[in-house]
């Protein structure tokens, strides 16, 4: 059985801090508006034709495609950040890419990192790029602290 191709995608990103990791990981979720879905993670590719939307009302437990970054750390005062890029050539029937990194630092430095993968991406496919486009988020960790961002396909 194929699951439906994506003919629309959404980036989001969040950022919380929790009781324990999950927690933390579950309050950056709700904080990027996704939290009450169910998420399965995917690889890193745009289909063709596929548009960008603003983020959408999706019902409470949908199973979605995602692919995303996260970053979770318990050390007081460091700071950690999460990012995607969207990569899309030239070659509209040709498939885009997705690419997600997270690290210690801040959200300038992944997200000037990732959008360096994304465009490596594209060339290495032997496609033009047309437009990357990134989303990052940082948060400075006061007990334990997640940072996440991701590319909804729907």
């Amino acid at each position: 059985m194929m699951l439906p191709l994506p003919k629309q995608y959404f980036i989001v990103a969040g950022q919380g801090e929790g009781f324990t990791p999950l927690n933390a990981f579950d309050a950056a979720l709700g904080n990027a508006g996704i939290g009450d879905l169910n998420l399965v993670k995917v690889s890193s590719i745009v289909p063709p034709f596929c548009e960008r939307v603003e983020p959408q009302r999706i019902p409470p437990g949908t199973l979605i495609a995602i692919a995303y970054a996260s970053k979770t750390s318990q050390l007081h005062g460091e700071v950690i950040a999460a990012a995607v890029a969207v990569g899309i050539p030239e070659e509209r029937d040709r498939a885009g890419v997705i690419m997600e990194y997270s690290a210690l630092g801040h959200k300038q430095e992944v997200e000037e990192i990732v959008a360096e993968m994304a465009e490596h991406a594209l060339i290495s496919r032997g496609l033009r790029v047309k437009n990357i486009e990134c989303r990052a988020i940082e948060v400075k960790v006061e007990h334990i602290a997640a940072a996440f961002a991701g590319v909804v396909l729907i």
